[in-house]
């Protein structure tokens, strides 16, 4: 089953008290009534969505029964995660790239068009689901093109605030799979966690947040490989926690 709207697109039903996965940044969309100034090719990179993450979580739902919950507009129209009052979350630049579209911005207009019926649904959406444990999952680029010399070694991260648990687990069994994996890297959730803070965190709902180097889920091959192992490593540490 998939439902869209312009915020939102959901892919799968959730089975009660099982595993579920959203993900904020899985669209490049710009709306035909927006001009941004920027080139599809700058949409097309990692400033304009999470790279692979769509092909990642649309095979989660398929082929493992993991319902999924996904932004429906790039994170540079409106930054999905992000708190309301961030100054970030309608960006007038991103990696070195100016986004002249966003200067002077509607800042409340986008908030209700996009980012309230996005969020008001995911948090309906997973009260009606009560999952036991949700993957709430991102991509990262291996460098930035502000540090090109500050490469990325990580393969995947595990980011957290005050809920570790989960992602303690979850670094082990990732690492059983011969990665390397970053323990909040390449950033820290305890500095940038906002949808979990706000939909897992504040309930007490156990969660991993997942960041999946880019390069490693461009292809189909690399999406089916990864949606794989985040279901393997989801459902063992679902068991784990209890």
């Amino acid at each position: 089953m998939i439902e869209e709207t312009e915020s939102w697109r959901r892919i799968g039903t959730p089975v009660h008290g099982g595993i579920v996965l959203v993900s904020d940044h899985a669209s490049n969309r710009v709306p035909d009534d927006m001009e941004l100034g920027i080139t599809q090719a700058q949409l097309d990179d990692h400033i304009g969505w999470d790279i692979g993450v769509a092909g990642v979580a649309d095979r989660m739902a398929r082929r493992h029964g993991i319902a999924a919950h996904l932004g429906n507009v790039s994170r540079l129209v409106v930054d999905l995660h992000r708190e309301e009052d961030h100054d970030r979350l309608i960006p007038t630049e991103s990696d070195g790239v100016l986004v002249p579209g966003n200067i002077g911005a509607d800042r409340e207009g986008r908030l209700n068009r996009f980012y309230r019926p996005y969020h008001d649904a995911m948090e309906d959406w997973l009260g009606r689901a009560a999952p036991r444990l949700i993957v709430s999952l991102h991509s990262f680029t291996p460098a930035m093109a502000t540090d090109p010399d500050s490469m990325r070694p990580w393969h995947v991260g595990l980011l957290y605030n005050q809920q570790g648990t989960a992602a303690r687990h979850a670094m082990r069994l990732f690492a059983e799979y011969g990665l390397t994996v970053g323990d909040n890297e390449p950033y820290s959730g305890r500095l940038l966690n906002a949808t979990m803070n706000r939909h897992a965190e504040a309930y007490d709902r156990p969660y991993l947040a997942i960041e999946v180097r880019n390069d490693l889920i461009r292809n189909e091959r690399g999406q089916a490989r990864w949606a794989d192992m985040i279901a393997d490593v989801a459902r063992r540490t679902a068991e784990l926690i209890g």
